[in-house]
């Protein structure tokens, strides 16, 4: 739950202190990734000014959502996996 108090920065940091735990670590980089990417879309939109209002509005009800879901679900020991964020997730955690 805690990997996704932050955002990507909790994230990060418990991919960097957790080493043995895959659960943890999966959902250290999920945060990682979900996270990023919305922080990253952001400010995309931000440069482009005529839609950066109704986009950012989307991209911050997005990233909420997707924030207290995926807390609830780590809080459960579930793990949730997002269609595309999890197989990215998969594929950097095993490199």
């Amino acid at each position: 739950m805690l990997s996704y108090l932050l955002g990507w920065v909790t994230g990060l940091i418990i991919l960097l202190l957790e080493k043995d735990n895959s659960f943890v670590r999966f959902h250290a980089m999920q945060s990682i990734v979900v996270f990023g990417v919305l922080t990253l879309l952001t400010i995309i939109v931000s440069i482009v000014p005529f839609i950066y209002g109704l986009l950012l509005s989307v991209l911050n009800i997005v990233g909420v959502v997707l924030w207290i879901v995926l807390m609830i679900k780590a809080y459960q020991h579930e793990r949730f996996e997002l269609p595309v964020a999890s197989e990215l997730t998969k594929n950097l955690l095993n490199k």
